[in-house]
Formats: structure tokens, sequence, C-alpha cells
């Protein structure tokens, strides 16, 4: 005898998603994903400009704050053959690379912490002893008795008031917690000082694109100008506070986070068994010193593992036909060649046609179709994205940044590599890429500094910026890695309009629901087998759902609870 249970929507989380479980004999038996926003932008970009196109798609979310923009200039650049200058190129990376470190930051602290720390245990510490621990972990200088100590007593204080805000609806006390309560209070005491260091990091993107969220983009580069003594452009002090901030980010990463990540997963090594799922990983490859073009020069690198068999990296590409394809047999959408049919995103087609439950509702239909996401698949393959596939793509490819971090980590834990695949290895490899992230943004600096330095200025490439210029028709694609994974957007135009334009983004790539063949995507398959302690506080659910970096946001509500069309979109 199973029950399902229902988490709707899942917190702590970008956008909306719906989880149903299937629990028998204390575990999960079956999982179901459903995300519960329309997806549209991509009607809402037929008909226009294609170099406008990057501020739209950068309003998918305000958490992916780049990557979306980033794929769309690349994309329209891929389409009409525009090279970029180095600088621009840099410029990128670096951007690139400070909103790996934000996210990642904000990830682990404000969004997936609070399923391993017990808040409310923090109270009962020892602020000696908090200490103690602090400094045999880490050089982190806030780590003082007297430190933790006032921390305790604002946290006393904040629950006496009975305002708790985020923290009014966990799962405290649950048996699924196992930190002590020292570790416990270093654990809020780092979700604290990492908001503060969070709105410091992307000043970064506000000094290059203007603003943050959603910085400035161009296609054919970026729209700062080079001028280390004009005050209204990239001089010597913004950048030398460009060169500061990344400074200070590599030192929260490597005295705050990662250690605050093995601490916490010492205690946790069990979980180094649980939330495996596919076993397929997936992986677009970026961030090359030698410009976007050079992917054998990417720190990212590009490739596709299959069941788990790290002996093998088979390379991808996002033109073929039968590589990336999306199914709809169990989304909210028509396509004309019916249900089965696969399509290219070139060739992609989004119209929505719900038929699902009216609200509010039970169960979803999961015989038939139950989500607003469409499933990809990789040659037929259901795949996950995001830092665990990176970290074992570059691992497998022997890049040795990989392997230090990698094999280090697992020494300090005395765990087997197998336990990377897991919710536990999932957590872990995006504390790992931030570190090497925060290497690599110091390196992109340097590089943008002795370009400066033998002369070179050039930001923009304006040759091809005219639409007269373009052919009647041209088709592209802009790939990056966004911080939850491969990400692309594809592009056709016609006449100087955008024909076509297609998103596959990181969470579709998880989230999504089973295909025609009835196999399940990563969130689904992740989640079978995990144990649950208490059906009533499913927090081992959250844990792995979580381990992801859920981010439903690539969707706007169309459509009302009944299904009735009440927005249309004029293109202007």
């Amino acid at each position: 005898m199973s029950n399902r249970i229902v988490i709707d929507p899942i917190t702590r989380i970008e956008g909306h998603l719906r989880i149903e479980a299937e629990i028998k004999d204390g575990k999960v038996s079956e999982a179901y994903s459903a995300g519960t926003m329309v997806r549209m932008l991509e009607e809402i970009l037929r008909g226009r400009d294609p170099r406008d196109a990057w501020a739209y798609v950068g309003r998918v979310c305000g958490v992916c704050t780049t990557v979306h923009s980033l794929a769309s200039v690349r994309a329209v650049e891929d389409a009409l053959g525009i090279v970029i200058p180095p600088n621009a190129e840099t410029v990128r990376n670096i951007m690139f690379a400070t909103q790996y470190m934000h996210d990642h930051v904000v990830h682990f602290y404000h969004l997936h912490a609070l399923d391993w720390v017990d808040i409310v245990s923090a109270l009962k510490a020892d602020p000696k002893k908090t200490s103690e621990i602090a400094q045999s972990i880490s050089n982190w200088p806030k780590s003082s008795p007297g430190y933790f100590s006032d921390l305790q007593k604002r946290l006393v204080k904040f629950v006496e008031s009975g305002q708790l805000g985020i923290f009014a609806n966990g799962y405290w006390g649950h048996s699924a917690y196992k930190l002590p309560a020292e570790v416990n209070l270093i654990g809020v005491a780092h979700y604290l000082e990492a908001l503060e260091w969070q709105k410091e990091i992307v000043k970064v993107h506000t000094i290059f694109g203007g603003k943050n969220p959603h910085p400035n983009y161009l296609v054919g580069g970026m729209a700062c100008a080079i001028g280390i003594d004009d005050a209204s452009a990239l001089n010597a002090e913004r950048l030398a506070m460009v060169q500061k901030l990344l400074q200070d980010a590599k030192t929260f990463v490597e005295q705050v986070y990662i250690p605050d990540l093995v601490a916490i997963a010492s205690f946790y090594k069990d979980w180094g068994a649980i939330g495996g799922g596919l076993g397929n990983y997936l992986v677009y490859g970026d961030l090359s010193p030698n410009g976007y073009k050079d992917t054998a020069g990417y720190k990212f690198p590009a490739g596709a593992i299959l069941n788990k068999n790290i002996g093998e990296v088979m390379d991808v590409d996002l033109r073929a036909d039968n590589e990336v394809q999306e199914f709809i047999a169990h989304s909210w959408y028509e396509y004309a060649g019916g249900d089965d049919a696969g399509l290219h995103p070139w060739k992609g087609e989004t119209k929505v046609k719900y038929t699902g439950p009216k609200p509010p509702y039970d169960y979803l239909n999961v015989e038939d179709k139950y989500s607003f996401l469409k499933t990809p698949r990789w040659k037929g393959n259901a795949m996950e994205v995001g830092p665990l596939a990176r970290v074992l793509v570059g691992y497998a490819r022997g890049r040795e940044e990989y392997k230090e971090v990698v094999d280090s980590t697992l020494r300090t834990l005395d765990v087997p590599v197998t336990a990377l695949f897991s919710t536990l290895g999932r957590t872990a490899a995006r504390g790992l890429e931030a570190k090497l992230v925060a290497g690599w943004a110091l390196e992109f600096y340097d590089q943008l500094i002795n370009s400066i330095k033998n002369g070179d200025t050039r930001m923009a490439n304006m040759e091809k910026f005219k639409p007269e210029t373009w052919p009647k028709q041209a088709q592209g694609v802009g790939h990056t890695e966004a911080p939850r994974g491969a990400l692309a957007h594809w592009i056709v135009i016609e006449d100087q309009k955008i024909a076509n334009y297609q998103l596959v983004v990181p969470s579709t790539w998880n989230a999504s629901p089973r295909d025609k063949e009835g196999k399940s995507s990563a969130y689904e398959s992740a989640l079978k087998d995990t144990p649950i302690a208490d059906e009533h506080k499913p927090m081992e659910i959250l844990r792995t759902i979580h381990s992801f970096d859920p981010c439903l946001a690539c969707a706007v509500h169309l459509y009302d609870e009944e299904g009735k069309h009440i927005s249309k979109v004029k293109v202007l």
C-alpha cells in the first residue's frame, strides 16, 4: 500500500514547482515533477528585432540575472557571423564568473542550507565551543566566542519576537537533522554574513553592465567603453574596484563556503548514496580565455556521460537535428505533427493546450499531461545538467584542476568517487566549482588588464550591427553554462525579424515530466528510493530537489486557473 504526498509549491526556489511522490515502505517509489507556470517568452519575441532579444530574455529571472542575455547575444552573433573583440569576451567571462560565485553562495546558504542546518538547535550552542570549531576549519576572522555569543543573543530575540519570516514553517527538530548545535550556529552566522556579501559582489555587474539585476549586453560586444582616465568609462579606479571585489569573493568562497560545505557534509555522508538519479550528464561548455568559439579551451569542458560511465565522454552538437529535441507527450502543449514528435529547437513550437484538472485539485493525472515544462532529450536520453554534470565531465576529461579539488574533497570526507552520484555529490559539486571559478575570475581580470596595457581598448564590433547587412534568412545558437546547468537559445531570423526563438533552460532538462516512453527526467528519477522519516514533513524530498537549485521562472502567466486566455502581447 502506498500513499501519495503533494508538495506545492516547493519553496526556497524561483518559480512554481509541484512534486507528487508515492511513498511505500518508508521510501519514495514514484515521483512526478510538474512546472505550474506557462513558458511563453518564445511567442513574445516573435517578430521583434533580434538585437533586442537579450533585453527580453534577461527578464526571465532575477536570479539567473545575466546568463539568458549572454546566450541571446551569442545566438544572434552566431546567426549573423559577428566576431566580438577579445576585451568584450573577457568582460563577459568576468561577469559570468561573478554570477557563478554569487549564485552558488546564495543557493548554499539561503536556499539549501536550511535543509541541513537546524536554526532552532543553534539557540542551544555553546559560543566558546562554536568558536573552537570555526577556528579549526578556517582562518575566517569572524570566529571569536564573543562574536558567536552576540549572534546567538540576536537569534534569541528574533525567535522570541515571533516574527520568524522565512523560518516560520521550517521542519525544526526533524529527526533528519544531524548537526551539533555549535555547527548549526556557525551555519546561521554565515547565512547572515552571506546576505551582506552577496550585495557587494554584484557591483561587478553594475561596473561592466550598468546595473544588477539584468546588466546591459550588446550584440557585437559590450556597451562599456574603456578609458583609464575617463570619469565616465571603465577607468583605473573602477577596474581596481572590480579586482578588489573578485579578491574578496575568492576569500569568502575559500574561507567560509568551502569549510562550511565540508563540515556539514561530514555529518551527512549517508546522503552520498541517496538521490543519484539518472546517471546521465550533459554539459555544453563555456569560459575560454581565447574566446567563446574556442571550445577546446573551455574551463567548463563540453560533453555527455551516460550510465555513470566516466570512462567515456561523448561530444555534443547543438546544431544536429537528432541530438537536442523537445517532446510534449506529458506537457500541456501541442505540436502540429502530433504529441509524439520530437522537435529540434530551430523547428520548435510553443503552443499551449491545457488539458489538466481545474484547480483546486488533489492530484495530477500523471498518466496524461501534467506539466507546463516540455521534455528535452539528448539523443533520446534524459540528462541531468548543472554543477554535478560539469564537475563529472571535467573530471572525466582529465582536467587537473577538477581532479585536484574532487580527489582532495573525497579524501577529506573519506568517501568513494561513487558518492558523487548523489544529492550530497550534487551539493558538493556546486561548492567545488565555485572555488575553481573564484580563481578563474582573477585570471580573466589579469587578462583584461594586460590587454589594456598593450593598447587594445576595443569593446564592440559594429560592422554587421545594421540590418541591411544581414542575409534574408539566418539561424544561430548561443549556449552557456548557467549556474543551474546547460543553457542554449536557438534563433531563426527572417527579413530582419525573429521568426522563431526557443529557449531550452536547465530546469527544463532537470524538472521536466516523463517522455513518450514513460522515462523519468532528473528530478523524478533522483527522488526514487529516497527514505522518508515523516510523510507530513518530507524534509528528504526537499533536500534532493533543492540540490538541483530549481528555477522555474523561465515562464510567464498568460492563462487563468480555468485555462482561459487573459493576456495577449502585441508586437510593436
